[in-house]
């Protein structure tokens, strides 16, 4: 009995136990689940708001992509119109006759449009072809490759365009032509606005780009007067070309963006490059600053090696469609490329170790790649017996200084005042417009914060988590601080290719402007920096500037599109005129290069010269003609005019009797230094010069002295031409 009830408590006492943890776990859930609803309605109460937030910021940050852009081709397409306005007020180009506009396209302009004429009214594009490539008209006796020799396929692709396309219903083909190069000015500030809005993060730096173009557009372009110039169909796409590589050069790219970026890069550079024949130089300064942006390990190595292919894949493109031209093939660029990466390949330690090991390591690498760029373009040279761009290095070295130079090539550079130094005055400009003094202090923080971050890159180690710590400037602002340092030198020492590095001070002041880091370095210099004041001080001060560049140009630029100008070269006018009608059309005439690229764009004539410059044998064959302005006897005149079968000699009086340049620059004198004969007018000659046993010739045929008469009989005289007639060999016995 007594075990019963024993049993029996237990069994009650288990009961009771199990109620109780039943009880337990009730109340637990039900605690549990009135803290989730109290949490699930505290989260639905915030999520409500967040979706808001989160909802508005895309929709702003959606319109003003869509405004920026839209303000980017609306800028684009002002300054296209601005160019195009400007060039018809100044030669009233719409009622001018047809012979005036062709002799508007002065010196090489009128040699390029020349053969978009060709093209445009060959029977076939077969034909057209073939005549370019078996061209007997460009240099008189001799047939040469013009797609081999000068990058005209733009006038090409543009003639079958249209010829092929209606656009003879609504244009002239003058127009469709200058309009296509007045549109890629278009192309050309979107180009640099994006730049400017990718380094900024903002498309209002964007816009201040676009206007410093704008109001300085005496120093960023000149495509209004020069309109078929290379560098007028090339320097649109170099701007896309920086835009790719400052979008590529992003740290957190997709795969997919990484890989259009790239594709952008590769078209962008290889119409540069078909375009202009002075790409290689360009490339050339290009590829320093990416060897020096990966020795500083500012950029990633795998990038610069992909860009390095771009450039040598583009460069070799070219070379093939211009039919295995030379020039290219012994360019700087392609040896220094290949020389890099050789290097680069040998030398795998080059960014590890300390700081000393480091900078030892980046010495030997750098001495290894330029003997080795040497030894690899000095033997292509020689293989290919190239001498095409001889007379560059030869000007280039005269222009550093290393030696002085009597070479008549280089001396013609030299003596031009397109390839002297960047004159003061151009600062004076950019002061006006604001341009300079922003520039210059964004150059000066950006240049000490990158020489920070590249003494902080060799000296730290190697782990990704220090080094993301020291970076100060990012990889493309680095690559876009490079670009313009180098270019800026290039601009300083030659003044045509100011248009390289002006364009691209507009992106970078404007960029620094609006930089939050640029202003952020600044204060915190002062001890005042928080995010708040620097984003006010950024957007304060730039949007002062772009009012004032407003207020201040809008009125100018208004009365310079109200001026109007007219064409007037009746001199020239009266000359070409008379040589379509006196002349036979398989008839040779001689003269200066800037001339006679006119006398074939106009007339059709065969030249013995021409501007195109790349070429040793014409080099030769010009300074041969110009002896009709140097100091010479008819008999050597007469002999060398008819060793290139010349009919014809054109005289220019402003030539012959030239003031625009000082003694010693004159065309005449560079021929007398040249022939080792003394200058004519007071001053100092170098004592191994003599005097010339003839008289100047260009002066004295004008006596109609019968030893001169015998050989050369004027046929054609206005006040700026003299054209003789050159009497046949056979006469002459």
């Amino acid at each position: 009995m007594h075990q019963h009830y024993s049993k029996r408590n237990q069994i009650e006492e288990y009961y009771l136990r199990f109620l109780h943890t039943m009880t337990t776990v009730r109340q637990r859930k039900r605690t549990n689940a009135s803290e989730q609803n109290q949490i699930n309605s505290h989260t639905e109460k915030n999520t409500k708001p967040n979706i808001k937030e989160i909802s508005g910021p895309t929709t702003w940050k959606i319109l003003s992509q869509f405004i920026g852009i839209m303000m980017a081709v609306v800028l684009g397409l002002l300054t296209t119109y601005y160019v195009a306005i400007l060039h018809e007020n100044d030669l009233w180009f719409s009622n001018i006759k047809e012979v005036e506009r062709e002799i508007s396209f002065r010196t090489e302009c009128g040699l390029y449009y020349s053969y978009y004429k060709q093209m445009l009214y060959a029977p076939t594009f077969k034909q057209g072809i073939t005549d370019l490539i078996y061209d007997n008209k460009t240099e008189s006796m001799r047939t040469i490759n013009i797609l081999e020799r000068m990058n005209v396929y733009q006038e090409v692709v543009l003639a079958v365009i249209y010829k092929y396309l209606p656009f003879w219903n609504y244009l002239e083909p003058v127009y469709f032509y200058i309009y296509t190069l007045f549109g890629l000015q278009t192309l050309y500030v979107t180009a640099l606005y994006i730049s400017s809005w990718l380094l900024s993060k903002t498309w209002l730096s964007g816009l201040l780009t676009a206007l410093w173009y704008i109001v300085n557009r005496v120093d960023t372009t000149r495509v209004e007067f020069t309109i078929p110039l290379r560098e007028n169909w090339a320097l649109p796409f170099f701007a896309v070309q920086i835009a790719g590589i400052t979008y590529l050069l992003r740290p957190d790219l997709t795969a997919l963006r990484e890989r259009m970026a790239f594709i952008v890069v590769f078209i962008s550079t290889f119409i540069f490059s078909i375009t202009w024949q002075f790409n290689q130089f360009v490339l050339l300064l290009q590829a320093v600053v990416l060897f020096a942006l990966d020795c500083a390990d500012m950029i990633p190595t795998i990038k610069v090696a992909k860009l390095y292919l771009i450039q040598v894949t583009c460069l070799l493109a070219v070379c093939v469609l211009q039919f295995n031209n030379t020039m290219i093939l012994g360019s700087l660029v392609l040896s220094f490329v290949i020389a890099a990466m050789l290097v680069r390949r040998l030398q795998r330690n080059l960014k590890r170790g300390d700081l000393l090991k480091r900078l030892c390591n980046l010495t030997i690498h750098i001495l290894l790649v330029l003997f080795l760029t040497w030894c690899i373009n000095t033997t292509i040279k020689k293989l290919l017996n190239l001498q095409s761009d001889e007379h560059i290095f030869k000007f280039i070295q005269a222009k550093i200084g290393f030696e002085k130079t009597r070479d008549f090539d280089a001396s013609l550079y030299l003596c031009e005042e397109a390839f002297r130094q960047l004159p003061f005055d151009t600062f004076h400009r950019f002061s006006d417009t604001l341009l300079l003094y922003p520039y210059l202090c964004v150059l000066f923080i950006l240049t000490m914060a990158a020489l920070a971050t590249t003494f902080n890159n060799l000296s730290s180690s190697n782990t990704e988590k220090e080094k993301k710590k020291q970076i100060y400037v990012k990889p493309d602002v680095a690559y876009n601080l490079m670009h313009t340092i180098l270019f800026g030198c290039l601009a300083l020492s030659t003044m045509r290719m100011k248009y390289l590095w002006t364009s691209h001070m507009c992106v970078f002041a404007s960029f620094g402007l609006f930089s939050i880091e640029v202003w952020g370095m600044l204060l915190k210099c002062f001890r005042l920096y928080t995010a708040q004041r620097a984003n006010i001080v950024r957007y304060s001060v730039s949007i002062t500037v772009i009012i004032y560049l407003i207020l201040k140009f809008c009125p100018r630029i208004m009365e310079e599109l109200s001026e109007l100008r007219e064409f007037y070269d009746p001199d020239t006018v009266q000359l070409m005129n008379w040589i379509k009608q006196n002349t036979p059309k398989n008839a040779v005439f001689a003269g200066s290069m800037q001339l006679l690229a006119g006398v074939k764009l106009c007339t059709g004539r065969v030249l013995t010269n021409h501007p195109h410059y790349e070429d040793k044998t014409l080099r030769e064959r010009t300074k041969q003609v110009y002896q009709v302005y140097a100091k010479r006897s008819p008999e050597d005149v007469h002999s060398i005019l008819k060793s290139f079968g010349t009919n014809y000699a054109i005289l220019e009086d402003s030539i012959c009797y030239e003031r625009r340049h000082g003694r010693g620059c004159r065309l005449r004198d560079l021929l007398d230094i040249d022939n080792g004969h003394i200058m004519d007018g007071p001053g100092d000659n170098d004592p191994d010069l003599q005097h010339a046993p003839s008289p100047r010739f260009c002066d004295e045929i004008k006596k109609d002295l019968p030893s001169y008469s015998k050989y050369f009989t004027r046929v054609f005289k206005n006040k700026t031409f003299h054209v003789y007639r050159l009497a046949r060999k056979s006469a002459l016995k």
